[in-house]
């Protein structure tokens, strides 16, 4: 079977191409498709390792199987990251107020959330957080998207920080940047609202005599 695919950034540099038609077997996953490709071209090898994978314009598992006819991306790590990412590491609201901010723009909102000492009258000692990695990410663009479509803003950067969080440590944070502050102040809080709504990530409360999750259902 054929498959298209497209290069990007540091892949297109390395390829020097931006798309190309490769033959696979019959039911090859997109890891056989990227082995093929570092096995030709070595110095993909480590931008392969931290990079996302796109089949027909959504983001897939490495183990995805392909047909005859998919288009395949594969998507390099950007400066900074992604706008609408899910993390390990320590998140700031000045990286995102960076990223979003621009010329035309008179006001920035960010939203930060932070791990509290307590819930629900009783002591929390830390925070663990887990979440759908690849679905959460692709719901966070979602929101930016709704986000654009309402306010006409595309100063948005949404990240969510995963595994445990002790006490006083940032979990989230929101940026939204606007010609008003109006606007900027209106579409930050929407984009917490959705996120709770949306995205698929749950959170495991520890206490001083229990633990708990909770998530969407709240």
């Amino acid at each position: 079977m054929r498959v298209k695919v497209r290069f990007f950034a540091a892949y297109r540099e390395i390829l020097g191409q931006r798309e190309t038609e490769v033959e696979l077997p019959k039911g090859a996953r997109i890891s056989l498709l990227l082995a093929n490709l570092i096995k030709d071209f070595p110095a993909l090898s480590e931008v392969a390792a931290m990079s996302r994978f796109v089949v027909n314009q959504e983001f897939v598992s490495p183990d995805t199987v392909l047909e005859e006819g998919d288009e395949v991306a594969f998507i390099p790590p950007v400066a900074g990251g992604s706008r609408f990412g899910i993390t390990e590491n320590e998140i700031t609201a000045d990286d995102l107020i960076r990223e979003v901010t621009q010329p035309k723009d008179g006001a920035v909102v960010a939203f930060v959330g932070v791990v509290r000492d307590n819930s629900h009258g009783r002591k929390v000692l830390y925070l663990e957080y887990e979440a759908y990695k690849e679905m959460a990410e692709k719901k966070l663009a979602e929101i930016g998207e709704e986000i654009r479509q309402r306010w006409g803003l595309d100063g948005v950067a949404i990240r969510h920080r995963v595994g445990r969080i002790d006490i006083g440590e940032t979990a989230v944070v929101i940026a939204v940047a606007a010609p008003h502050r109006k606007d900027a102040f209106v579409a930050c809080e929407y984009a917490i609202d959705r996120l709770k709504q949306i995205v698929p990530i749950w959170k495991k409360e520890f206490f001083e005599d229990g633990e708990v999750w909770a998530g969407w259902q709240e």
